[in-house]
């Protein structure tokens, strides 16, 4: 039996639909992305919230010359496929295929790349503000999640929207969940107030007035939800000079696409609170969102399995179960993490030490500067936190921390290239923007067991110290019991060979290694990108003719330009070859074959280092020792 969804091109084509029939539909797209994103792994349980939610927004509004800007953008599926790209969801986070998060470039109505939170209100300022400008006639609309709403970006730009008299819609999607269970006072806030003796007595009392009007005790049913849009916090949003709406059911079409159409006739900044359950429909992810907010490939009619044999750790593992023994070790630990509990591998932690475990939410920059503060007062913090989220805490990790040399540990997950999440969440950068920075040291461990010595050797020093390391498994080395640190700053010999030195900084070192034998190169294991083991590295410069780089990181600053640094300032001058990032920006797609693209695997390195230092490659160079 044909489908309505499969009538559905575009927006316009669900426009031509009668009301009546935006149920059939929202019950099918959630079915097609249920299906969809088991057979391709994504995010799930905060699509399925949206679904009523997109059909209303596109149906109400013109898009895509009304603008509507997802914040984070994982919830964007419905919005994807009901906006021409159905038949591409197969393709979903796959190289040249549907990214997982809006983008310009995909579509026209991806009216704002997104996939980092809280930004939403802003761009959709700015874009109702460029409107006015230009004198056109169009909508913006932000939807931003409660989680995000969390985030200081968020107050700045509705602070500022509220004055900027322009016409704004700002949509709260309240499902109670974020990534990692929402924390802070303004989700406690919502929450008080909703299940508040205040509000169950206005209740009460509303229903015992119509009661005695029985034509009208029908409209009692519905008094709770219109008691809320009485007591909850409209006061806080008209302070910024929005007008509240709300809370409505964020399921309930007939309750959404009315409201939409009566505020889209509204002039000036409003604010419309919508109330959905993540994973609606599918009671799995109803009963668990945050095992199903970014499932790989499972059976629907099964739900997610756990693997029979146990995998190799991850580098999240290894963080987490240091964690737990360096701070059963040192009562000064505190762990901070900005609402990435789950990713950040902090649950067991959360459980054996919730007195000191922090979940400030998605505030980065709150994060640092907390951490800074905690550290003034003699603990030891340890913030985990992704690579390319320490970006948006750049200016705190500098004045708050380096600037006072206090002893914070970042634990950078997601280092390098991340997979199918894309460049939004790759950790391209950071050694570039950590080197530069006085007081920061960098560690780059090339293994689990290195991974969890360079933790300790990080924890004792007295200054800022960042270990990056990536995501998922590394090369299976087994993990050494105890809390031994590695020597600060210094780095190994794994190989000697001759004419060329390979000098790896982190995980790469393993291909490093595969390539060394075929072409009896030395392999130097760097260890820390900052400071640079000096030493080594004239000692391995004057016994070889040609020195390569190696790192999963931008080239441009990166720890290839540390090395080429530290032989300028020796007076050194030798052939180098510098591996790593291109100077763009990496799709998304299979974590191997990106490296592959990117000439990071053995068979590309190997092609590099053939091509530059061909003529070295059979000559003899002098012995060095192997240390290590």
């Amino acid at each position: 039996m044909a489908k309505l969804l499969d009538s559905i091109n575009d927006p316009a084509d669900l426009r031509r639909l009668p009301r009546t029939e935006l149920g059939t539909v929202a019950d099918e797209l959630r079915a097609y992305v249920l299906d969809s994103v088991s057979r391709t792994g994504g995010h799930l349980s905060s699509n399925l919230g949206t679904v009523e939610l997109t059909i209303a927004l596109h149906y109400v509004f013109n898009t895509p010359e009304d603008r509507i800007v997802w914040d984070v953008g994982h919830q964007t599926y419905p919005h994807k496929i009901l906006t021409g790209r159905r038949d591409r969801m197969a393709s979903l986070r796959q190289l040249g295929g549907l990214a997982g998060f809006p983008q310009r470039s995909e579509s026209p109505y991806d009216a704002f790349g997104t996939a980092h939170s809280s930004t939403s209100i802003s761009a959709a300022l700015g874009m109702a503000l460029a409107a006015r400008q230009k004198g056109e006639q169009r909508r913006c609309i932000a939807v931003i999640g409660d989680g995000a709403m969390s985030a200081g970006m968020a107050f700045e730009a509705l602070n500022n929207a509220g004055v900027a008299e322009c016409d704004l819609l700002v949509i709260l999607n309240d499902n109670d969940m974020s990534i990692s269970p929402p924390v802070g006072a303004l989700n406690r806030y919502l929450a008080q107030l909703m299940s508040g003796r205040f509000y169950a007595a206005a209740k009460d009392l509303g229903k015992n007035v119509l009661k005695v009007a029985p034509p009208l005790f029908e409209l009692a049913k519905r008094f709770e939800e219109h008691a809320k849009g009485m007591v909850v916090p409209a006061t806080l949003f008209e302070k910024f000079g929005f007008n509240y709406i709300g809370p409505i059911d964020g399921h309930d079409l007939e309750s959404l696409v009315p409201t939409l159409e009566n505020i889209r006739q509204l002039k000036g900044p409003q604010f419309l609170h919508v109330v959905t359950k993540k994973g609606r429909g599918y009671k799995l992810a109803e009963a668990d969102p945050v095992a199903y907010h970014g499932p790989g490939k499972f059976d629907p009619a099964v739900g997610l399995v756990k693997p029979v044999t146990a995998a190799k750790p991850t580098f999240t593992q290894v963080f987490g179960q240091w964690l737990c023994d360096m701070a059963a070790q040192d009562p000064k630990l505190v762990a901070i993490t900005p609402a990435m509990r789950e990713g950040s591998g902090m649950v067991e932690f959360h459980q054996r030490f919730p007195d000191r475990y922090y979940d400030v939410g998605i505030a980065e920059q709150h994060a640092v500067t907390v951490a800074a503060g905690m550290a003034c007062e003699g603990l030891k913090p340890v913030v985990a936190i992704y690579s390319t989220f320490l970006q948006r805490g750049y200016d705190q990790l500098i004045h708050d921390v380096a600037l006072q040399n206090l002893p914070v540990v970042f634990a950078l997950d997601r280092a390098g290239l991340v997979g199918a999440d894309g460049p939004t969440h790759a950790g391209a950068y950071d050694i570039p923007y950590l080197r530069c920075v006085p007081n920061m040291a960098i560690a780059c461990p090339a293994d689990e067991n290195e991974c969890r010595m360079l933790l300790t050797a990080a924890y004792h020093r007295d200054h800022p110290v960042a270990v990056r390391y990536p995501r998922g498994a590394g090369a299976g080395v087994a993990v050494e019991p105890g809390l031994l640190p590695l020597p600060y700053g210094k780095g190994e010999v794994r190989r000697q060979g001759k004419g060329v030195a390979v000098l790896a900084f982190g995980p790469l070192l393993y291909p490093a290694l595969q390539v060394a034998e075929r072409l009896d190169l030395t392999v130097v294991n760097m260890r820390w990108a900052k400071p640079l083991d000096t030493a080594l590295l004239l000692e391995v410069a004057r016994a070889h003719e040609g020195l390569v780089t190696l790192e999963e990181g931008a080239i441009m600053g990166g720890a290839g330009s540390a090395v080429g640094e530290a032989l300028n300032a020796a007076g050194v001058v030798k052939p180098l070859l510098q591996l790593g990032l291109r100077d763009e920006f990496a799709p998304h797609g299979d974590p191997a074959k990106l490296l592959s693209l990117q000439g990071l695997d053995a068979a590309g390195i190997e092609a590099s280092i053939q091509q530059r230092f061909s003529a070295l490659l059979d000559r003899a160079a002098p012995n060095l020792k192997v240390v290590g």
